[in-house]
């Protein structure tokens, strides 16, 4: 790619971040805007007084172009920003302040130092007075000469960013550990500190699971057990019960219109007209009653699982952590997840059914990867002039334009790149869900660690290495020419993945501040029903696309810094909107709907040691290209101390991250017993976990009419 691409490239979508901000800024001072841009304001305004509604007429400032809200969101402390969302989120915004440290420490030497260095080399020769049509391989390592002495700063580069990244990851890991630590002791008692999670549980013929639990847990825990809840399928009760919430919201819109005339609509395409206040209400009496009856027969539909809570944390942590019975694929215990957290539709419960199901996973996720390879073809055709004229011939007088080749080259493989991968984050959902998973935080974490396998594979590997050693699985014989390899492919991309980051990166996250899909939806619905639709829930962020996406930019900032340095400054950028961008969204547009206590924060830790490595090996590699033997030779060191760094931070600080130590577990039971409310807290948690779909329901009668399967009051 050519300078004159790359600077079109980021003239359109600069002018698409402006456009998305000015829009922003405008549109969500408009109230009827107000579920689209500040829908957490909007719950809490219908939570503490329904009927109020904010004033809708016209004003002139509000066509106004503003950036308050960028002050808004960057004044909130940390503390006070974690009192208003969670632990997660908190972890999410320490992403971008550990990016922007390692941009920001990359990019004065690697712009400053690297980038004169490499821009000054002889190895390409450049052509000064026509600069803008000159390749940007001009400001890579590849532009400096081989053997030269000055690549020895190359290598001093190394080691320092490497030891400076490290030194980050430590005091990140150290700091992160400490704010979960806090956190378990500020928290109040919740049910899943008290309870765990047993599958696998052996039944006899002619005994009842519930009975087999409650025997086995008493002789064994006979100080601690406290009660257990079973696992029941209740697949259809929940679509039952869910239909019926959807029409007595329904009947509660007709009942709000005031023009009785608009209660009358037509049964069907062609039928008669009905009173829908009539017709919905025995509607929502049939499905009461299916629900009763499917209640009732629920009583033999058991899985052999069961939440099982204890007196203490510390009875739970012993139960969690020793094994149950002879046979290790029986009484299998782990940790439960948050009640509000369970996803009961995928509950698996055999071991041997889970192991199947993440190997059918496995080959399902394998065959996603191989088929993405097919855009990312038909993108690196497009990013090559001689490539696109021999695919579509007919096209060379066209191509021939200026703006339009450089449109073509800089701006369309990374947006058709970006597209496509738009697809992928709901697949890897569907796919965590089947692995057996019973909570929505591990199935996005799965999800999550799925996206930024494939992002990385499908992005960065496949485009480096398309049309060279994609095709030569010969390679993985010879493991040794891996590091050449890398070094000759990784720089001829940098333009590609420069354009890549100024396309999903900084166009993408402006459009997530301006929300174009919920806006055009809110739209949508007011044109066609006056008014904004009742079902309105404040959504959550989507940490398994948003953690893979900033990681993967960390992948490319910490190789390219080295070979080509020139892409630092657009990480910076992205890392600095970003920031202000996800701590609005944050604060004003998604609710925490569980928290796992900052459990991502060991795969941004994983990640950014593989990028290193990454950087590692193909210095090595580099090094050797250009005929600077002794360096090549003294990297060698550095990938072996950064897996021994970390070793030793797998070994301090992960176990943080997979339970709570006895002295935190201890120090909290002594606190509870001076607690009045434990008593009430026991109470509530021998139900803490029951089903939702199987809690007692009854009717209230409102004008005639039944209300939602509310929760019996206990």
């Amino acid at each position: 790619m050519i300078l004159s691409a790359l600077l079109t490239s980021v003239g359109i979508n600069l002018g698409l971040c402006l456009l998305f901000f000015t829009l922003y800024s405008i549109l969500k001072k408009h109230p009827s805007n107000a579920k689209v841009y500040a829908p957490r304001s909007v719950a809490a305004k219908e939570k503490e007084s329904p009927s109020e509604t904010e004033a809708n007429g016209f004003n002139f400032e509000r066509l106004l172009p503003t950036a308050g809200w960028v002050r808004r969101a960057w004044q909130p402390s940390e503390d006070q920003f974690l009192s208003v969302t969670s632990l997660d989120a908190v972890v999410f915004m320490r992403i971008f302040v550990f990016s922007l440290r390692v941009f920001g420490f990359a990019g004065i030497i690697g712009v400053f130092v690297l980038l004169p260095i490499n821009f000054l080399g002889t190895q390409l020769e450049v052509d000064f007075s026509d600069l803008t049509n000159k390749s940007l391989d001009s400001f890579s390592i590849s532009n400096v000469d081989d053997g030269s002495n000055w690549l020895w700063v190359h290598f001093c580069a190394a080691y320092i960013f490497s030891a400076f990244v490290c030194y980050l990851l430590y005091n990140e890991y150290s700091y992160i550990s400490s704010r979960r630590i806090a956190h378990f002791y500020s928290s109040k008692p919740q049910p899943n500190q008290f309870t765990i999670l047993v599958r696998g549980i052996p039944v006899p013929s002619g005994s009842s699971c519930s009975e087999i639990i409650d025997n086995f847990f008493t002789e064994y825990y006979s100080s601690t057990y406290l009660s257990h809840t079973m696992v029941r399928r209740t697949s259809k009760l929940q679509r039952l019960t869910k239909d019926a919430d959807k029409i007595y919201r329904t009947l509660a819109r007709i009942k709000s219109e005031k023009d009785p005339q608009q209660r009358f609509k037509r049964d069907g395409l062609f039928g008669q007209k009905v009173d829908a206040l009539d017709h919905y209400g025995k509607k929502l009496d049939d499905l009461e009653d299916t629900v009763r009856l499917e209640q009732s027969s629920l009583a033999g539909k058991e899985v052999s699982a069961a939440f099982v809570s204890f007196k203490s944390r510390l009875a739970a942590a012993v139960a969690l952590h020793i094994q149950q019975g002879t046979n290790p694929t029986e009484w299998v215990t782990e940790s439960p997840p948050e009640p509000q957290d369970v996803h009961w539709p995928f509950f698996s419960s055999s071991f041997i059914k889970r192991w199947i199901c993440k190997l059918v996973v496995l080959v399902a996720f394998v065959a996603l990867t191989i088929l993405y390879l097919i855009p990312v073809v038909i993108v690196q055709g497009l990013a090559n002039l001689s490539t696109l004229e021999t695919w579509f011939p007919f096209l060379t007088s066209i191509l021939t334009l200026t703006v339009v080749s450089q449109v073509i080259t800089g701006y369309l493989p990374s947006l058709i790149l970006q597209l496509f991968l738009k697809l992928v984050p709901p697949i890897m959902i569907v796919l965590s869900s089947m692995e057996g998973y019973i909570s929505f935080s591990q199935i996005q974490k799965g999800a999550c660690m799925k996206m930024l396998l494939f992002t990385i594979w499908n992005i960065f590997f496949a485009n480096v290495l398309s049309g060279t050693a994609l095709y030569r699985f010969d390679i993985l014989l010879e493991p040794k020419k891996i590091p050449g390899l890398l070094a000759d492919a990784v720089p001829a991309q940098a333009s590609f993945f420069i354009s890549y980051v100024v396309t999903s990166g900084w166009t993408s996250v402006s459009s997530e501040l301006f929300r174009m899909i919920p806006l055009i939806f809110s739209i949508i619905k007011r044109l066609f029903s006056g008014k904004d639709s009742d079902e309105f829930e404040v959504p959550s962020i989507s940490y398994h696309s948003e953690i893979p996406r900033l990681l993967f930019f960390g992948v490319l900032g910490i190789t390219y810094f080295l070979l080509a340095p020139l892409i630092l400054p657009f990480l910076l950028v992205y890392c600095c909107m970003g920031y202000l961008i996800y701590r609005n969204q944050l604060l004003n547009v998604y609710a925490p709907k569980y928290d796992t206590g900052g459990k991502f924060w060991p795969i941004v830790h994983g990640s950014t040691i593989f990028s290193l490595l990454l950087m590692h090996i193909i210095a090595i590699g580099m090094f050797g290209i250009k005929d600077l033997a002794l360096a090549s030779s003294l990297m060698v060191p550095l990938p072996i101390l950064t897996l021994l760094f970390n070793e030793y931070c797998r070994k301090r600080f992960l176990p943080i991250f997979e339970s709570y130590p006895v002295e935190c577990l201890v120090k909290k039971d002594k606190e509870d017993q001076s607690d009045p409310s434990m008593d009430a807290f026991y109470d509530k948690l021998s139900t803490a976990y029951e089903d939702p779909a199987l809690i007692p329901r009854r009717r209230r009668s409102t004008d005639g009419h039944n209300s939602p399967l509310l929760p019996a009051e206990v």
